[in-house]
């Protein structure tokens, strides 16, 4: 046995990972360890990986003062006294979170608690952080005693580089990134999530655990492994293992009928806890990195707007009554953002709007529709319907035809940002502008410069355009390092970011609206918004939005209402 065996219980633990011939690990270039993390090249030998994650923990920027082992020395005996480390109660921040076993012994499992009562005390600005429990129990079996361990998770709790987030430990933080995993999904797994809309009350319930899938539900193989790219790449990789595991439960379960009564988180647990009967970490692994996932920035600037959302709405801690809990902070689920009773359209039907509000962002969703214009009311009109418009964002636009096709977008900017074009057609928006088809099937279309990256064009390019046709489906301005590339998917003026970084995807004159871009898709909407038209890629094979040519028999614009 090796240095490292103190806590572990090898009777639990994979032979393997201790018949391996000890390597070394000699490389520092960051391409060359996520290379080598993500094939496992430590993952064979208990002792070398062990030594990594001290290595790589050392590198962490850290505040100035941090505790070390030092410190836990001087105050282990203090705050623990003569307790029994087994029946040590956790703090309030871990919620509840068990402490799971991870081939730990008796010592080891005890010593979690003594590592975390620590960590509290040394930590008082941690006010959430379950995934914390999980966290020390993994790092403490590639630890020679507990003050190792206790040094390791300061370290990583302590880290004060604003470009490397690790563990969440506030309430908002935690909430957040539950909404940008919601967003990754209704991105990146549609068909998943068309399948939780359908057998939740409320979404945003069952991705809130998805750090509990991954820091609570995932063997330890799997977690292990998790960790190791973990270290090197950062936050980026968690929610690409979640996107994994959720494609994977679909993929198992997508032929096996839910009930109407069934709890998908309960569901989604114990398919994770039982992954192993059907994926292996290697596959685990290579489906997560084959999602072309956003960019660390583009992650984090939807984050960032995500807590904005949520800090309007005064949400930055856990309540301590849960029922309070559930009412204040949690998404408006489809069927309470959208009430059968309140709302009324002359295009779609109660479920046919949240089909739609189940698309949206996570930070809208929070929400509820609010009628800003119909041509039934309104006339035909644009400069009502700008009139009507301006000063929401977003807004929701519904089209019906003569010929009963139902259409629509969701368009992310206020309608006055045309303005800034003078009298010209000027293009504006982000790329979480959507369009979509209800009837007579339901599609949502999605965008190139996302899914189709090359199609995309530079921004100066965009403005030698003079055709409404072929700057349709340009995407907006990419600068030529991908590094410096900003979210398309959020508001440059949000972050105060220059305006000719913005992606634009809409655009609107006294003459025409235009949206465009989705999968080869653009739609087309004249000054009497009683006639429009649709363009087409047909490369990308998809049905087209609806007839090439159309007359307006309704249009509706919404709203979101606090």
């Amino acid at each position: 046995m090796d240095e490292y065996s103190r806590f572990v219980d090898w009777d639990k633990m994979d032979v393997s990972v201790q018949s391996q011939d000890a390597k070394e690990l000699t490389c520092t270039e960051f391409q060359e360890l996520k290379q080598l993390a993500r094939q496992g090249y430590w993952a064979k030998n208990h002792s070398l990986r062990a030594k990594v994650y001290h290595k790589l923990i050392s590198n962490i920027p850290c505040r100035t003062v941090t505790p070390d082992a030092n410190v836990y020395r001087d105050i282990v005996v203090k705050i623990i006294g003569k307790r029994s480390s087994s029946c040590l109660p956790l703090p309030e921040f871990v919620d509840n979170s068990l402490v799971p076993t991870y081939c730990l012994n008796a010592e080891g499992i005890g010593a979690v608690r003594k590592i975390i009562l620590c960590i509290a005390n040394q930590f008082p600005d941690i006010s959430f952080c379950p995934a914390l429990p999980s966290v020390v129990a993994l790092l403490l079996h590639y630890s020679k005693d507990e003050a190792e361990c206790f040094e390791q998770v300061c370290r990583i709790l302590a880290c004060n580089d604003p470009s490397k987030r690790l563990i969440d430990q506030t309430f908002l933080a935690f909430e957040s990134s539950c909404m940008t995993f919601g967003d990754l999904v209704n991105k990146y797994c549609q068909a998943a999530h068309k399948l939780m809309v359908a057998v939740s009350e409320d979404v945003l319930e069952v991705y809130s655990d998805w750090q509990h899938w991954l820091f609570g539900e995932l063997p330890m193989v799997y977690i292990t492994r998790v960790f190791d790219v973990f270290l090197v790449e950062g936050y980026k990789v968690l929610y690409r293992v979640a996107l994994a595991l959720l494609k994977f439960f679909y993929k198992v379960r997508a032929g096996q009928p839910m009930e109407a009564d069934s709890m998908p988180q309960q569901d989604i647990r114990a398919f994770v806890r039982d992954i192993a009967k059907s994926v292996t970490p290697e596959r685990l692994l290579e489906k997560a990195f084959a999602i072309r996932l956003f960019s660390r920035k583009e992650i984090q600037l939807l984050q960032m707007a995500n807590e904005k959302a949520l800090q309007q709405k005064g949400i930055t801690v856990k309540q301590k009554s849960f029922s309070v809990f559930c009412v204040v902070f949690r998404r408006q689920n489809v069927h309470l953002a959208v009430h059968a009773e309140n709302f009324k359209s002359e295009i779609v039907s109660v479920k046919e709007m949240r089909d739609i509000w189940s698309w949206i962002p996570e930070r809208f969703a929070l929400c509820q529709p609010l009628l800003l214009f119909t041509t039934l009311e309104h006339g035909c009109s644009l400069s009502r319907f700008y009139s009507h418009c301006e000063g929401h964002e977003p807004t929701l636009l519904l089209i019906k035809t003569t010929a009963k096709e139902v259409c629509g977008a969701f368009l992310s900017t206020d309608w006055g940002e045309r303005r800034r074009g003078g009298n010209k057609l000027s293009f504006f928006g982000t790329g979480e502008c959507f369009v979509f088809r209800l009837q007579p099937e339901v599609e949502r279309y999605e965008w190139v410069i996302i899914k189709h990256p090359e199609l995309a064009t530079t921004g100066s390019e965009l403005e030698n355009h003079t055709s409404p046709a072929s700057s349709t489906l340009s995407s907006g301005s990419v600068p030529s390092d991908p590094s410096d590339r900003l979210s398309p998917f959020l508001s440059a003026r949000h972050f105060n970011l220059p305006s000719k970084t913005a992606s634009m995807f809409m655009a609107g004159s006294s003459e025409c609206i235009i949206i465009g871009g989705g999968d080869g898709q653009a739609l087309y909407l004249d000054a009497d918004l009683n006639h429009g038209r649709t363009s087409h890629c047909d490369t990308f094979n998809n049905q087209p939005l609806c007839s090439e040519s159309f007359q307006i028999s309704i249009l509706e614009a919404w709203g979101f209402r606090d």
